[in-house]
């Protein structure tokens, strides 16, 4: 029997964006140091952590990390590249609805449907992806079907033991699950290709 699921949350997977890299590098040339739970934190002026949305959070990140490292090839950096990679993020995290999740044999199948014609685009993109990526960390087995209103995902796995992961992950989880989106972002910024990048680590 399908089960209704309500519409993913905004920014969904935006929230693990690059949590990987090192945090060393700060906000704002003018961070004042401020003592936080025990711990040293670093605040831009007026005491705020936040740049703004997840998105230009992000951005602001990696231009931290870049602007950090005397080897950073200026010449090669493609923010823009990134910046259209997390609105289809975020596009295929919003808005996308899905209509149903059903256990299936060694893993689930999922209905999803876009809201608009640039979700999409975006979820086009994705389902043909990540599925690569899916497979090299976890060897879970992702496919996707388009139908007239959307696409069918199935994921399944070998191990018995990961069937009710899987099928708890969901849509969102399956797209978020893993460590190669913050690898894909930094590859992306500094104008690699990141399937390349991914391979190499």
């Amino acid at each position: 029997m399908f089960t209704s699921i309500n519409k993913i949350t905004q920014y969904g997977l935006l929230s693990c964006a690059l949590t990987a890299l090192p945090a060393s590098a700060e906000t704002s040339a003018q961070a004042t140091p401020m003592q936080h739970k025990g711990h040293q934190a670093q605040l831009a002026p007026g005491g705020l952590t936040e740049a703004g949305t997840d998105m230009f959070a992000t951005i602001q990140e990696v231009i931290a990390r870049l602007n950090a490292d005397p080897d950073t090839d200026w010449s090669k950096v493609d923010l823009e590249a990134l910046r259209r990679h997390l609105r289809d993020m975020f596009e295929f995290s919003y808005n996308v609805d899905v209509l149903s999740r059903q256990p299936m044999e060694k893993g689930v199948k999922i209905l999803v449907k876009a809201t608009n014609p640039r979700a999409d685009k975006a979820l086009a993109r994705v389902l043909k992806a990540h599925p690569m990526m899916l497979k090299m960390e976890t060897g879970w087995t992702m496919q996707s079907r388009r139908q007239k209103d959307g696409y069918e995902i199935t994921v399944t796995t070998s191990k018995p033991s990961e069937v009710d992961k899987i099928r708890g992950l969901g849509y969102i989880g399956i797209l978020a699950f893993g460590r190669h989106h913050q690898a894909h972002h930094w590859a992306m910024a500094n104008g690699r290709n990141p399937h390349q990048a991914m391979h190499r680590q």
